[in-house]
């Protein structure tokens, strides 16, 4: 009902693949002998030249068969690429069906038309899937990964992708084998492993149809990094308990040592997944400190580094999927560092137009296979795995939000909760898992239960999804552009709470967190980044992206005469021509000057402002009792003065009295001390933030 509104050209496209595929079928004998085989040509021109007098010469061959493959791949190509373009062209369809319904239907109608033709359909088999379409997604969602909401909410992610999908694997497993057993089932002989094997496969939450829905439905960043976060991270789960399972199915047999060596596995898959993406990451980090000379090869480092790091991971069966998402990771702050804003615009659009088009084939392939078979249909077991899915989601999550909430600051909701339950959704991984099991009946069985689960959550909870959030009224993603005040409240923010952890004597993230950029900034900066980026403050940092990013908005409108007042010369260090050139001396705008005097700045290590110099004693001192009153109104909380001294004295009597050795308590009185002797414009601006 779909393919009656789009255009024209949709038809004739698919006519053209029925004629390819008849011409394909008759003229396939014909045709395979005018291969490249040298022998056989030989022969053919001994044949031609004994009889030159009897033949023309040809003027028009026709030889699909050394064509046929990159064609047919082309052809799925465009056909994807149509097929998207027309389902955002019509407006009523792309706001009531989500888009991966609608290449699914597509691929349906495709794969009904090859079978009435009786050709032989391409499936989805899992070494297309693995190796060639779902890495790009994966790279692409690594890649732009947003790290702050993802450590952030670490531990709650990895409680549901580890704990949900073993709750989910167990249950699922477990109540299906007392389904099969039960009596008028006819399913007597499916055993208990084979019954864990297909909750292992059904139990994981898929990325890829987790972010076709998802993104269309533009709901907050908690909840989307949450239910995403947890599709990337239970790769490792599902594919242990795969390859156990598996395993353990053809032996019949489990022991305690077994079971050992599958908790040893699992970590073994997850963190060696990590370490293999982390060390491609760092080579690719450090190869392109170096292509400052050959901008044009820039883009092809992070590809291929990426996808080796893929490759490597399952050359030893670890997970490729956290290979992947590390190595994105790892490599993004350093390599942006180093390369040119052209090579960052390319692989930003490259990665989203290669992740778009493979996720499009795999859903038009997913209705296609659909339709290609073999299907062994059992309507207590399909039904039965459809309820078990929803209530095993349904009850995981119940149960560990009510433990997570124990530990977070920011509750899940109720709300929160119904959606996470309800974006657990299915997708081409469980498909391809469930096509690589062994030839049988039972396979056949299977991968019918995974495909009606599938069309399931993707129809049924996709299409509902966008109309619960809305009459839930579930808050939503607001799109917001960084700016330099938010990012020096932030900035501040951290140091302050790591004050606060040093002083309590509790190593939280925080701490962590401020070792791991003292770490970074240390050492790592100086290998992995070039020139006097390494050195350069984070606030500086940013705020050359913000200009650079503003003048390519300007370029891009055509107010170029604008730009020379925008871009400094520090941003502009990776366009700057071979040969120096002499250049007039631009105004530096107030923000950064107002950067440029917090350049020295350390909680770790506080120098002399030498713009202090000329300001004489009796001034700094009547600045100072100023900023101690704005202080302890802004940082204290109003208490009777006779009870309760205020922080600032008690930290200055604290240090008179010998506690000088307490570095914890020192690094907050120096970041206390900041904010008092900086200048006059620049501690109004930072307690104007924190008003």
């Amino acid at each position: 009902m779909f393919v009656s509104r789009s255009s024209p050209s949709l038809t004739g496209f698919l006519c053209l693949l029925l004629l390819v595929f008849a011409s394909a079928s008759r003229d396939a004998s014909g045709n395979n002998e005018t291969g490249r085989n040298p022998s056989r040509t030989q022969e053919d021109h001994h044949q031609t030249s004994s009889t030159t007098h009897e033949k023309a010469f040809p003027v028009l061959s026709f030889n699909y068969s050394y064509v046929k493959q990159p064609f047919e791949i082309s052809l799925w190509i465009l056909l994807a690429l149509l097929m998207k373009l027309g389902f955002h062209i019509i407006p009523r369809v792309s706001d009531v069906v989500p888009e991966s319904c609608l290449l699914i239907v597509v691929g349906l109608l495709i794969g009904g038309i090859i079978k009435v033709i009786r050709e032989k359909a391409p499936i989805l088999d899992s070494q297309r899937f693995f190796l060639y379409l779902l890495p790009p997604i994966i790279l692409d969602a690594g890649y732009f990964l947003p790290i702050r909401p993802f450590t952030e909410n670490m531990g709650t992610i990895l409680v549901f992708a580890v704990v949900g999908t073993l709750w989910n694997a167990f249950f699922i497993g477990g109540m299906m084998y007392g389904v099969c057993k039960a009596e008028g089932v006819e399913l007597a002989s499916v055993d208990l492993l084979s019954c864990l094997l297909f909750g292992s496969i059904i139990s994981a939450v898929d990325p890829v149809a987790v972010l076709a829905v998802f993104e269309e439905i533009h709901i907050n960043e908690l909840l989307h990094i949450l239910v995403f976060g947890e599709s990337l991270l239970n790769d490792a789960v599902t594919v242990v308990l795969y390859h156990l399972f598996k395993e353990f199915s053809h032996k019949g047999t489990v022991t305690v040592s077994d079971a050992l060596l599958g908790v040893v596995c699992f970590f073994v898959v997850s963190l060696g997944g990590i370490m293999v993406g982390a060390i491609y990451g760092v080579l690719g980090a450090f190869t392109s400190r170096f292509t400052s000379h050959t901008r044009v090869i820039e883009p092809l480092f992070v590809f291929l580094y990426s996808y080796m790091a893929y490759l490597s991971a399952e050359v030893f069966h670890l997970s490729g999927i956290m290979s992947l998402i590390a190595c994105g990771v790892m490599m993004r702050p350093y390599v942006e560092a180093n390369i040119s804003h052209k090579s960052y615009t390319t692989i930003k659009y490259f990665l989203k137009m290669w992740s778009s088009v493979s996720e499009t084939l795999i859903f038009i392939f997913l209705g296609v296979s659909t339709m290609a078979g073999p299907h062994a249909w059992n309507w207590t077991f399909v039904i039965f795995t459809i309820i078990l899915c929803l209530v095993s989601r349904v009850l995981g999550v119940i149960g560990l939000t009510y433990i997570i909430n124990k530990f977070r600051i920011v509750k899940l909701t109720k709300k929160d909760q119904f959606i996470v339950a309800y974006g657990g959704l299915r997708g081409a991984i469980a498909f391809s898992l469930g096509f690589l099991l062994t030839e049988s009946q039972m396979k056949n069985m299977f991968l019918t239960a995974i495909i009606t689960v599938i069309f399931f959550t993707v129809f049924v909870q996709g299409m509902t999804i966008r109309p619960l959030v809305e009459l839930l009224a579930v808050k939503k993603k607001k799109e917001s552009k960084g700016s330099i005040n938010e990012e020096i409240h932030t900035q501040f923010m951290d140091h302050l709470l790591t004050g606060i952890e040093d002083i309590c004597g509790h190593y939280g993230h925080h701490h962590w967190k401020d070792k791991l950029n003292r770490f970074n900034k240390a050492y790592v900066k100086r290998w992995l980044i070039a020139g006097e980026r390494s050195t350069e403050p984070q606030l500086i940092s940013f705020y050359n992206k913000m200009e650079m990013k503003q003048a390519m908005m300007l370029v891009e409108s055509g107010s170029s005469a604008k730009l020379p007042t925008l871009v400094s010369s520090v941003s502009m260090q990776n366009i700057q021509p071979k040969e120096p050139q002499t250049r007039r001396a631009i105004p530096m705008p107030f923000t950064h000057h107002l950067l440029m005097c917090l350049r020295s700045y350390s909680r770790h290590d506080l120098m002399t402002d030498p713009f202090e110099d000329n300001v004489s004693e009796i001034r700094f001192r009547k600045q100072r009792v100023e900023m101690e009153k704005r202080m302890s109104h802004y940082l204290t909380v109003p208490a009777n003065r006779h009870e309760t001294p205020p922080a600032r004295k008690i930290i200055s009597t604290d240090i008179i009295q010998g506690r000088k050795h307490n570095k914890e308590l020192c690094e907050m009185t120096q970041t206390f001390s900041f904010l008092i002797s900086c200048p006059a414009h620049t501690t109004a601006s930072v307690l104007d933030l924190i008003a």
